[in-house]
């Protein structure tokens, strides 16, 4: 059943990212991603102007005439969603969870594509495939995706990014636009990110909080990992112990940066407490400049 709660969350994120889509990100995305090449449309007489190289000689022969073949971009793309629901997504230091940034730029990502009428699906995964929702178009499929992300409780609570894009290089088959948002606490996925990154358009959201990357000291506290369940208590005001934690991050982040920059592959950084449009803004006008 769905909570009243729950809706209510699902609305408001409708309306706010409705309105983003809407004023910024409707042109951008259908300029960046285009369809998958030139299909034929059909066959009318030359007109003065028309280039003669899509004359059709065939048909011209038998009219007496000059006809053209006429071709229209093929526009319907499919739009994948692969969500990290692991248990360090529950974590906002600031007044969002990461896990609830995760189902606001999904509503963007699926808002985009139902307004240019193309397919949007949905893989929620931790360390196994959770859920999996094939790509469609409509308005009650895009809303299903942002409840899904905000409200499915994951069997698993740790991360396996190399399982989700193993599962999604099986199962879909057709070249989509893959967007994998997660906060990359993992390794491992160097071989799979490649091989979908060769077939398939495949951008990394990466999601951060402040709080990961600089510890303010606050003495003794109690620590659980919130993917392990493990418990220990920490001096915050530690110089080894911060050291260690800004280490640990930063080989994280320089992990996925190299693989991404290797495999020449685009991602996009978010972090907690600020604006995502500014970053996927400036992703859109870096693809813009691209083409």
């Amino acid at each position: 059943m769905l909570t009243k709660e729950l809706l209510k969350q699902v609305k408001q994120i409708e309306i706010r990212t409705r309105g983003i889509v809407n004023d910024v990100f409707s042109g951008e995305y259908h300029s960046v991603f285009k369809g998958r090449g030139m299909e034929f449309s059909e066959v009318r007489e030359y007109q003065i102007g028309d280039d003669v190289r899509s004359i059709d000689w065939n048909v011209s022969a038998r009219f007496g005439h000059p006809f053209i073949k006429v071709f229209e971009e093929e526009r319907e793309l499919t739009v994948m969603l692969l969500v990290d629901l692991s248990g360090s997504l529950v974590f906002g230091s600031v007044e969002k969870t990461k896990q609830q940034i995760a189902a606001e730029l999904s509503a963007i990502l699926a808002f985009s594509a139902l307004k240019n009428n193309d397919k949007v699906g949905l893989i929620l995964f931790t360390d196994r495939i959770e859920k999996f929702i094939p790509p469609k178009k409509g308005k009650s499929h895009s809303l299903r995706i942002i409840r899904e992300v905000l409200s499915f409780e994951p069997q698993g609570n740790k991360t396996s990014i190399r399982s989700a894009l193993e599962y999604f290089n099986h199962t879909i088959k057709k070249k989509a636009i893959v967007f994998l948002i997660s906060d990359f606490y993992d390794i491992g996925y160097e071989k799979i990110l490649r091989i979908v990154g060769k077939k398939h358009d495949l951008i990394g959201i990466v999601l951060s909080d402040p709080r990961e990357k600089e510890i303010s000291g606050s003495g003794l506290i109690k620590f659980r990992d919130a993917e392990t369940g493990d418990i220990r208590y920490v001096d915050t005001d530690s110089k080894d112990f911060k050291f260690h934690f800004r280490e640990t991050q930063k080989r994280f982040d320089n992990y996925r940066k190299q693989l991404f920059i290797s495999s020449r592959l685009d991602s996009i950084n978010v972090q907690s407490g600020g604006s995502y449009i500014k970053p996927l803004v400036d992703f859109f006008k870096m693809r813009e400049r691209r083409w």
